[in-house]
């Protein structure tokens, strides 16, 4: 009894090493994208430097229901000022609209981070997306130092997205609105205006 109980466990063993095998076999290297597991989470982190105190530079962004400083909006509405779970709905250029809620705010650490509820991807090639603005003091002390980071995935959920809503395209479209969107505040406070 013992012998046939251990041929059929060596038996058993060798048909699962060769099943594996053969699955292997048709599955293999040459159907591996089928098995992706879709996007991943990108991330971009712009910041720049501006000659003025952070509390001047915190007084022109700190509102979350201002976004008047970023070159594309050309109206902001919302409701909630800056609590928690406040909203607001950007109109840019154009008419597009991008909607957007507070879920973060420390106005004594000069932050807060909100996300996007409700964009199209033709405007902002991105989904789940959000993003955190910070104002410290600068490394030397004589000015402050303003970043926008953000994560999000690209447009297009599925593998194999097209051009216009894949991970680059989310990135550079990300990356080129937070360089904007600086280099505009630098130029507002340094100003003055």
């Amino acid at each position: 009894m013992r012998v046939t109980i251990g041929r059929r466990m060596v038996l058993a063993a060798v048909l699962t090493a060769a099943s594996a095998a053969a699955l292997a076999a048709a599955f293999g290297p040459a159907s591996t994208p089928a098995w992706a597991h879709g996007p991943t989470r990108q991330k971009v982190r712009e910041s720049i430097e501006i000659n003025a105190a952070p509390a001047k530079v915190w007084a022109a962004i700190g509102n979350f229901q201002d976004m008047s400083w970023l070159p594309p909006v050309t109206k902001t509405e919302g409701e909630k000022g800056n609590e928690i779970g406040a909203t607001r709905k950007l109109t840019l250029t154009g008419g597009a609209t991008v909607d957007e809620e507070l879920y973060k705010f420390d106005a004594a650490a000069m932050t807060y981070s909100y996300r996007i509820t409700t964009v199209d991807v033709k405007v902002l090639p991105v989904t789940n997306y959000s993003s955190t603005l910070t104002v410290t003091p600068s490394a030397d002390g004589k000015g402050s130092t303003l970043e926008w980071a953000g994560a999000f995935y690209r447009g297009f959920p599925n593998n194999d997205p097209p051009p216009e809503l894949s991970d680059e395209a989310a990135k550079t479209a990300v990356s080129g609105l937070y360089k904007a969107g600086l280099a505009a505040l630098k130029k507002k406070v340094e100003s003055g205006s």
